[in-house]
């Protein structure tokens, strides 16, 4: 038999960091059933509603997770009024009361209280809610959402990897056969000190002696996106990809004269940052690919197909340390690094 029946932890969770963790388990432990409300107006940068209620879901499936990003009141405004918009989305969001309310602020006697008065006045009978707080001195996790939100990769040890992932930038790498791109994608990794994620594409056609089926490219297309996606929150500051579904997408085009709607799909797959491998060296044949006329081909088919998209990209060219300084270059003009 748990302390409460329900519990209630509100926060912006911009991001979602242990100590919220921490301060929700709590709540979890105590109670049946917990809620977590979530809302931010302004949103903070790189914590938007549907990336906090992501973290959350995936972080707390247990619990009953609420994330509102309409008809919100400021975070400036008066505490007031946000705990009585706290206690209207319980009532009429979530059809429920709490009989306790989780933080780590002084703030919190004062919002149970007020919940109390909302909740009684609403059900026409005395009603109660504690406050439980949990490490206000921050002793347990020392860390704050803004000095999170101020580096995420310097203070990743307070992220889940499950939150960490979204601050990961993607970084692709398109090119047509012997564009240097493998070897670039390898370079530029350890450049930036990070992982990288092979062609998928590549692997199969070598385990299948260079035979591959229609059915074969919706598989790639979706084991390439489930690869990035399990390095993603292993990476450090970037993720570099050696290819995406774009790729096999050309290649469904060109083998089959058509693509799986999925295939499709897939093809428009984000990346932060997309960097074009110029077909500016000597094509080397390595058995498998077809030849230098048809490298100039998947060029232009890759700029074409870009353009349409209206995806910016960046076009690499020369040998490999200058590919590797200028795509660093572009990334720190850009500000993805610190000062």
């Amino acid at each position: 038999m748990k302390q409460f029946r329900t519990g209630l932890v509100v926060g912006k969770f911009s991001p979602l960091h242990l100590g919220h963790e921490l301060l929700i388990r709590r709540a979890m432990e105590t109670c049946d059933t917990t809620f977590i409300i979530s809302y931010s107006l302004p949103e903070l940068p790189g914590c938007e509603a549907h990336k906090r209620e992501q973290w959350l879901r995936a972080r707390f499936p247990d619990a009953v997770v609420l994330v509102i990003d309409a008809g919100l009141p400021h975070n400036d405004d008066d505490e007031l009024i946000h705990r009585r918009f706290c206690a209207n989305l319980c009532l009429d969001k979530l059809g429920t009361t709490v009989e306790a309310v989780f933080t780590s602020e002084d703030y919190g006697d004062g919002f149970a209280e007020e919940l109390g008065r909302c909740f009684s006045a609403h059900t026409g009978r005395q009603m109660t809610v504690r406050h439980v707080m949990v490490d206000q001195a921050r002793g347990i996790v020392p860390v704050s959402g803004t000095l999170v939100r101020s580096d995420p990769h310097a203070h990743r040890r307070f992220l889940a990897d499950a939150v960490y992932a979204s601050f990961v930038e993607k970084v692709c790498l398109l090119g047509g056969e012997s564009s240097g791109k493998t070897t670039l994608a390898a370079a530029l990794a350890e450049r930036l000190d990070t992982a990288w994620v092979p062609e998928y594409g590549r692997e199969l056609w070598e385990a299948r002696d260079g035979v591959l089926r229609y059915e074969d490219m919706a598989h790639i297309g979706s084991v390439q996106l489930q690869r990035e996606a399990e390095a993603r929150p292993h990476a450090r500051r970037f993720l570099v990809c050696d290819t995406s579904p774009l790729t096999t997408l050309f290649y469904s085009r060109e083998m089959f004269g058509r693509a799986d709607p999925a295939l499709e799909e897939m093809a428009d797959a984000w990346y932060d940052h997309i960097f074009l491998c110029a077909p500016d060296f000597d094509f080397i044949q390595d058995g498998t690919r077809r030849d230098a006329d048809f490298r100039q081909q998947q060029h232009r088919w890759y700029q074409d197909e870009l353009s349409r998209r209206n995806l910016s990209y960046h076009l690499l060219s020369g040998p490999l340390d200058r590919r590797v300084a200028d795509a660093i270059a572009h990334l720190s003009s850009a500000g993805y690094f610190p000062s």
